[in-house]
């Protein structure tokens, strides 16, 4: 008698191995630890697609955030991979699927920069305004410096906020505005253009 073992594989659809699929990575590592060069070749490796990379130094760190694509054995393939580097170099590596059935809002993109002195809650006050008023952050970026000419510490902000359609932009624009005078901000809210 002769018995046929068919692999895990055969057993799953032939649709998961054609639809494309995401990976969101985040790694942080030592700044002498060059992660990126053995996590690029990595994805390479595994026949997966970089859909967008950020890296930056984070005093003696560096980030990285990478979205990936890839059918399902792929994408598989490469969070194994991933977990080998991350346990090779000692570094921290965190994947995440994101849910692709959410294809966007119908939003305005606005560009919003800020700049105040430094305290303590400025950017959680920012994002709290936001954020309360159904606005979405597509992204943020900030930093603290010493300002030339003064003794004083500032923060400067750049956001990407995404306004609902039915949200009132004159009104929201002048709301903004009195909130930061409240908290001596001077900002810049403007549409993004392409």
């Amino acid at each position: 008698m002769f018995i046929k073992f068919r692999s895990f594989d055969a057993k799953l659809p032939k649709k998961l191995f054609n639809d494309k699929m995401q990976l969101a990575i985040t790694a942080l590592g030592n700044n002498h630890i060059n992660f990126i060069a053995e996590i690029l070749p990595a994805i390479r490796d595994c026949n997966c697609n970089i859909l967008e990379i950020r890296s930056s130094r984070l005093v003696q760190s560096t980030a990285a955030y990478l979205l990936i694509q890839g059918n399902w054995n792929q994408i598989a393939k490469l969070e194994s991979t991933l977990d080998a580097i991350q346990k090779r170099l000692d570094i921290k590596i965190h994947l995440l699927r994101p849910d692709q059935k959410d294809k966007g809002k119908n939003c305005v993109p606005y560009s919003l920069e800020t700049i105040s002195l430094d305290r303590d809650n400025i950017i959680e006050s920012i994002t709290s305004f936001l954020l309360d008023r159904g606005i979405d952050i597509e992204e943020i970026t900030g930093s603290s410096y010493q300002a030339p000419y003064v003794q004083s510490a500032v923060f400067s902000t750049k956001l990407v906020i995404l306004v609902p359609p039915q949200t009132h932009l004159l009104s929201l624009r002048e709301e903004f505005m009195d909130f930061c005078d409240q908290l001596n901000i001077d900002a810049i809210l403007e549409p993004i253009k392409r």
